[in-house]
């Protein structure tokens, strides 16, 4: 354990003194939302004595603050070595934070942690404490008598098996640990539930799951609940055959919410199959053509076969007629009607499964009765291993509320269960609290952030004025103001401008900057150049669209098979891509490329299978993952999988290459970039996150990928989402990790990391817009940043010098700077950004002349080597107004706020030391 702790310190020590280093550390990044749609909570930690104040760990999105019932939120992990979050624990007397890293659900999009955070200055400053190796912890337990007392239920690795997981209990605030729980290496610990009169009993759930690219399996026969009698020292199973809890093979995620010593409830994802059920229609089914004869198909009545075709969304081509004649002359099969409908999702969404159930019990675990009768329809469906969230109001043992898709209470000890969601509240339910002492008021942490009831579920408030949106798309389009455009977890598809600020203002006009285009999780995002109107996007695994913004008219995208193939494989996050060569064309990646040469209203299959053909498991594998077409060529196409492979083909699917076999392999290609400098040059990022290999990948070639070059050479270890090259600047190269952004002024041979307003959080994807020079970044927890990148892509004319002063923006006068519409706001100040490059860091003098070089004002500023920046406001002194102003001519008035302000003209701003010095012209017009 201490070699683990002393490898992440001196990883995060070398990210430091990188991010204090490089020459881009004064690039400020602004964040421009959005709000509205939040991002998936994990935990919430209330204060008992003033519920209005509590903190909320955010997925991917850091831990927020608030003390006034969440009409506002601070973030306090903006220092963090992550924003990942599992679980927290509050020492509301000491004021010591705890976080569990590594997010608890186990889902794709579920990023690992560094371990134990703590901090005592309300996340000023964080120090890591141990359990390095865990990944994803599930819970963390405070002990109140003694805070240097914890426990912590670790569910560990999620793509591999490790030791570092089960339950770990330290006694001296986390300088030193004892496992006291290890089951196996690949079950850990996904909660913990102390009774609350007495902190000795706790009940601890085990957790049995693996998942790979292609397949998850998210139970077993380690899952199960344990009990310790000595404050988590040691721990018994206690959930036997004969217990009456479900056992065996088929459990999932148990959820636990102790009501005192002997009361206990259990939330349980009962993955065993429900009995089959007899067919309660006449109606042809898809599973009736799966064994079907040929003898039985051509038996089959016209009308009833017709109406299986229309129900189904058959394409209109296939008619009964049609359908009979392939039948006929051996070219499909009756099963093909079956499989026709099915995907690689199949196995996950179609299979009934038991789903949810609700245990009780109350003999401390002894013996557990279900609370129910019936299903629990439509809570867990078949993907229970993302929920287990279970909360008992601790003043009456009857009043129950889980979570899943919907949130539901019950008020009779989980006999029977009512839907409390209401139309302001997200689906996907992660964290419930309940107030013991006013009867119906509940926090809840969903996919969408926090909602607030006091009426028990009547009516909820929402909470979402934090920018802690998923993204994993970002583009932009040519309007000005330009708009950004991006795709989120479980939170659709939105747009917005790039001149957003945080503010409550839309409250009054009912309108918020950002809008939604589609629902679902959100993805990739194609705006037509020729007019943005034209966009297209969509949700997971190929469903896609184009909509016209203008009319609201949309047309559903998702190409199907021919019948009797093979079902097309889409990814979860399916590539798309408009021809930069003609905008009605559009690319769609599968396990094949298709391309539509109308809009997407027709497509074409342009390849054979372009991966490895796939795995049997319940994800979708073997999936092209990207797309990249040259601007020198129409045709001339790049493509990568989710299997490792990059294919080329330069006759627009004529003939195809693989490239990739000199790359490491069974990688995730993350982005396959052809180049727009050098038609034979090719970017590739690879991504070995689910094999647990954090190591970055991005590779250059110069010959159309018949070599590559590795270009990684200080990159800190961390999955690489997206490589981007500078539009003006062939040298330059961008790319985002699982931790940051990162810029190259050499081709990659040397990386400078951005960080000045940015938190260390994944970046998924980046996008240049080319007139305004915005570099926009779409992060999975924190929303979308941009900065302006002009002075970088002047580096390489600059780097020479020792000093250089770039260009500066000319600006409008007007007559209301320094005052105010209202007494009660803050006057108008004008601002000139003033951007310069140095090669030696140290104190530098601004003078602000006239064009005849008589001096209006001066001051002096601290340089760091690289690129700087300061502002200045316009202003001069009276002394100046006086002799240098009046005596021309020139009235300048003081402002309201007392203060003068240069008039209209040309002026000089000079930067200067002892040995350099640079001049810049600017006008105020």
């Amino acid at each position: 354990m201490k070699k683990h702790l002393f490898l992440l310190c001196a990883f995060f020590l070398f990210l430091e003194v990188t991010a204090q280093s490089t020459l881009v550390k004064n690039i400020e990044f602004t964040n421009i939302g959005p709000t509205i749609m939040s991002g998936r909570v994990v935990d919430i930690d209330v204060n008992p004595s003033n519920p209005s104040e509590f903190y909320v760990a955010y997925a991917s999105g850091g831990l927020w603050y608030s003390n006034n019932n969440g009409i506002s939120f601070t973030s306090v992990s903006n220092t963090a070595p992550t924003q990942n979050m599992g679980d927290i624990a509050i020492d509301w007397e000491k004021n010591i934070l705890w976080v569990g890293t590594g997010e608890s659900n186990s889902s794709r999009s579920s990023y690992s942690g560094v371990g134990l955070l703590k901090s005592t200055d309300n996340g000023a400053t964080w120090e890591i404490v141990g359990l390095t190796d865990t990944h994803h912890i599930g819970r963390v337990i405070l002990n109140k008598k003694n805070p240097n007392e914890l426990i912590v239920g670790a569910i560990g690795h999620l793509y591999s098996p490790n030791k570092q997981r089960g339950i770990f209990k330290t006694t001296d605030g986390g300088k030193t640990w004892k496992n006291t729980l290890f089951i196996n290496e690949n079950t850990g610990v996904i909660d913990i539930s102390v009774s609350p009169t007495n902190s000795n009993i706790m009940f601890a759930a085990s957790w049995e799951r693996d998942r790979k690219a292609w397949h998850f399996k998210g139970n077993g026969e380690n899952t199960a609940i344990y009990k310790s009698t000595d404050g988590g020292t040691t721990w018994k199973k206690i959930t036997t055959t004969n217990s009456g809890f479900p056992t065996g093979e088929g459990i999932g995620r148990i959820g636990l919410a102790a009501f005192n010593d002997s009361v206990v409830y259990a939330l349980v994802d009962n993955q065993n199959r429900r009995p089959k059920k007899a067919k309660k229609t006449d109606e042809l089914q898809k599973d009736d053509f799966k064994k079907m004869s040929l003898d039985a198909f051509y038996k089959l009545p016209e009308k009833k076969l017709k109406t299986y075709l229309e129900q189904n969304g058959f394409d209109e081509k296939y008619t009964v007629k049609e359908v009979k004649s392939l039948v006929k002359k051996g070219e499909i099969k009756p099963i093909d009607l079956a499989t026709y409908l099915e995907d690689a999702n199949s196995l996950l969404f179609d299979t009934p499964v038991i789903g949810a159930e609700v245990y009780k019990t109350i003999d401390g675990g002894k013996t557990w009765k279900k609370t129910h009768d019936q299903f629990l329809d439509d809570v867990y469906s078949s993907y229970g291993y993302y929920f287990g969230t279970i909360a008992v109001n601790r003043s009456n043992q009857n009043k129950l509320y889980i979570g899943g898709v919907p949130l539901l209470k019950s008020n009779d000890g989980g006999a029977t269960f009512k839907l409390m969601s209401k139309e302001n509240v997200h689906g996907d339910h992660q964290v419930i609290w309940v107030n013991s002492k006013v009867d119906g008021h509940v926090i809840n942490g969903n996919d969408g952030g926090v909602n607030i009831t006091y009426d028990d579920g009547e009516n909820w408030m929402k909470c979402n004025n934090q920018a802690v949106g998923q993204f994993y798309s970002v583009n932009v389009d040519n309007k000005k103001p330009y708009n950004v455009y991006g795709g989120l977890q479980d939170n659709g598809v939105w747009y917005g401008p790039n001149t957003y600020k945080a503010s409550k203002r839309w409250n009054s006009t009912g309108n918020y900057p950002y809008k939604m285009i589609g629902g679902g999780d959100g993805m990739q995002v194609q705006i037509d150049k020729r007019n943005n109107n034209i966009v297209y996007s969509g949700s997971q695994f190929g469903y896609y669209y184009r909509v016209d913004l203008s009319t609201k008219k949309y047309k559903n995208i998702h190409p199907k098979h021919k019948l009797g193939e093979s079902p097309y494989r889409y990814n979860w996050q399916t590539p798309i891509l408009l021809s930069p060569h003609n905008q009605d064309i559009l690319y769609m990646g599968a396990n094949k490329l298709l391309r539509s040469m109308d809009k997407g209203e027709h497509f074409d299959v342009i390849s054979k299978d372009l991966t490895t053909g796939g795995k049997k498991g319940n994800v979708p594998y073997g999936t092209l993952t990207t797309i990249s077409e040259s601007p020198f060529q129409f045709g001339l196409i790049y493509v990568g999988s989710d299997d490792g492979y990059v294919n080329l083909t330069k006759d627009g699917g004529a003939s195809w290459t693989r490239i990739s076999d000199n790359l490491p392999q069974n990688l995730w290609v993350s982005r396959v970039i052809a180049s727009q400098h050098h038609k034979n040059r090719v970017y590739v990022s690879l991504n070995g996150y689910r094999d647990d290999d954090f190591k970055p990948y991005v590779f250059k070639s110069e010959d159309f990928g018949s070599t590559w070059q590795l270009i990684t050479k200080n990159l800190p270890n961390s999955p690489v989402n997206v490589i981007r090259e500078d539009p003006s600047d062939e040298h330059m190269l961008y790319v985002g990790t699982d931790d940051g952004v990162y810029v190259s002024f050499d081709n990659g041979n040397y990386w400078h990391a951005f960080s000045k307003g940015l938190v260390k959080v994944a970046v998924h994807d980046l996008v240049i817009q080319e007139e305004a020079k915005d570099l926009v970044i779409g992060t999975h927890g924190r929303s979308i940043y941009k900065a302006n990148i002009a002075p970088l892509q002047s580096y390489n004319k600059v780097k020479n010098k020792k000093l250089a002063l770039f260009k500066l923006k000319d600006i409008r006068f007007s007559s209301r700077w320094g005052s105010a519409w209202s007494t009660w706001l803050e006057p108008s100040e004008p601002n000139i950004e003033i951007a310069y490059f140095t090669s030696e860091a140290g104190k530098y003098t601004v003078e602000i002349s006239a064009k005849d070089n008589t001096t209006l004002a001066n001051f002096e500023v601290d340089a760091s080597r690289g690129f700087n920046f300061f502002d200045y406001n316009l202003t001069i002194n009276k002394k100046v107004v006086k002799n240098y102003f009046t005596k021309k001519g020139i009235t300048v008035k003081q402002a309201s706020n007392k203060q003068y302000y240069l008039p209209k003209g040309t002026y000089k701003i000079t930067l200067k030391n002892k040995k350099n010095k640079e001049t810049k012209e600017f006008s105020i017009k």
